[in-house]
């Protein structure tokens, strides 16, 4: 093999050029077909390019060729991983560990591999051995919090992220990261600083203002979140979102009618249009029925109030006008809903006296739950809702807002929430994605459920632990009869 043109090829691989470095390892092939080093690197550019089935063949015959080279057995576990196939990827780091036990490579994408399989204490004990090996390894302090995170032992993973800041304080990923576990520790001025020293180092990073967002509404600065919410849905969606052309077919029916509804004062995929929103100067929340509401919720058990008026007039129409002329709807769901979140612009200065209210009315309800995120779905007139989930939250509140009128079935058209709740051992793919997990649960375990029918200006604010779902919907066709309803989480989920 000639050594200078090798040398050349990988010294071109090492600047990132890929094509310089392809033909230069073709050229060594052509003159030494047999030589491992050009046709394992080769594999490595195939990768590199995203061409992983090229990649996968490559590698796989310079193994043919040299069986115990650890470095491509670790490349060849990364194509893998690349393409999803996961066992064959951890076979893969554990022969190149095999082959050379102190491999901190391998190691590390072990652990990143061991944590896309969910596999969360494993890839902590991966890093590790990765900083056993190596302490200032500083990919695998954060992967290693960040693992730790995803298994509820912040302070642990707080701790590695403080490590890995001794060794890069500037890391904008690293000071996001801490400041998330910092957010689940409730220690939230100090999580909005690391958000906020991330913005500095990335000006208008979308996902950092949101974060900032989140926390400012958990800091019970809610108005204050709502603000910087809507500078973030600026920046992401201000500009104009054209509808994606493998869009839904009720996406494209609702964005329609929604055109048809806003005529020339804006466009569904153009710059970001909302429709009013201001603060009320009078109450948003009726205040008539809240001394019998707080009394119900701690009597009843399960937890669940069903609060019918809840918003005055002046709110209720001015929510309604908001939900209807602003083009936030950018979110569509298979199940025949679209969602509108803070992030894409439902932040408007009404949510956020609403969410306050909510509070400072009901305080037995609520008690010091700060908010921690919101929504509202809009739904096609007959397609199904969502299905049978818990939320990640302490209190859940549900209200609609559509007129009666649009309702062809008034008996259903609400909620349907069971007595029992999720369990506390159960992660949030069990609870929130796995539908057929909670019905099993909820047969096995006697549950009861009960039906609460849909009525306009009505809330059901319950227990976010108890599995619910929407209840059957039968509403007119039309824009404005749309059956469309508002939610807000309040505090965590919690034992006890």
């Amino acid at each position: 093999m000639d050594q200078q043109l090798y040398n050349q090829a990988v010294a071109s691989h090492q600047r990132g050029n890929l094509a310089e470095a392809e033909a230069l390892y073709l050229r060594l092939l052509e003159a030494a077909p047999d030589a491992f080093a050009p046709r394992h690197l080769l594999g490595v550019v195939r990768a590199q390019q995203g061409r992983n089935d090229e990649a996968l063949a490559l590698i796989d015959a310079a193994l043919l060729q040299n069986p115990d080279a650890p470095e491509a057995v670790l490349n060849r576990g990364n194509v893998l991983k690349a393409l999803r196939r996961f066992d064959e990827a951890l076979a893969s780091y554990d022969r190149a560990l095999a082959l050379k036990p102190d491999f901190a490579d391998a190691l590390f994408n072990r652990g990143n591999l061991l944590r896309d399989m969910k596999r969360a204490g494993d890839a902590v004990a991966s890093y590790d051995r990765v900083l056993a090996i190596n302490p200032r390894h500083a990919g695998a302090l954060i992967n290693r919090g960040n693992a730790l995170h995803e298994l509820k032992r912040e302070d642990e993973a707080l701790e590695s992220f403080n490590r890995a800041m001794a060794l890069q304080p500037d890391n904008p990923e690293l000071l996001k990261n801490r400041g998330i576990t910092l957010r689940v520790m409730k220690r939230f001025n100090e999580a909005l600083a690391d958000f906020q020293r991330a913005l500095a180092i990335q000006p208008g990073n979308v996902e950092l203002i949101s974060y900032c967002g989140h926390v400012l509404c958990e800091s019970d600065r809610v108005a204050e979140g709502f603000t910087v919410f809507r500078q973030s849905a600026q920046l992401a969606y201000g500009p104009g979102i054209p509808v994606p052309a493998d869009a839904p077919p009720h996406k494209l029916r609702h964005d329609a009618e929604q055109q048809a509804w806003l005529g020339a004062r804006a466009r569904v995929g153009g710059p970001l249009f909302l429709d009013g929103g201001a603060r009320l100067d009078g109450p948003a929340i009726n205040p008539a029925n809240a001394a019998e509401v707080n009394h119900h919720w701690l009597n009843s058990s399960p937890q669940l109030v069903v609060i019918d008026n809840l918003l005055t007039p002046d709110a209720l129409a001015a929510l309604r006008r908001f939900c209807l002329g602003s083009n936030v709807w950018q979110k569509a769901y298979g199940s025949g809903y679209l969602g509108a979140f803070p992030e894409a612009g439902f932040a408007a200065p009404l949510l956020a006296q609403i969410a306050d209210e909510f509070r400072d009315t009901y305080p037995a309800i609520f008690g010091d739950h700060p908010l921690r995120y919101l929504w509202a779905f809009k739904y096609d007139s007959s397609m199904s809702g969502i299905q049978i989930h818990a939320d990640e939250a302490a209190v859940n509140v549900n209200f609609w807002i559509t007129p009666d009128e649009a309702n062809l079935d008034p008996e259903h058209g609400g909620l349907v929430v069971w007595d029992k709740a999720a369990p506390m051992d159960w992660d949030f793919d069990q609870y929130n994605g796995d539908v057929d997990l909670p019905r099993r649960f909820l047969k096995e375990s006697g549950a009861r459920s009960v039906t609460v029918p849909y009525r306009a200006n009505r809330a059901v604010i319950f227990d976010s632990d108890l599995f619910h779902e929407t209840d059957t919907i039968r509403f007119k066709e039309g824009y404005e009869n749309r059956r469309l309803n508002v939610t807000l989480l309040y505090g965590r989920r919690e034992k006890g």
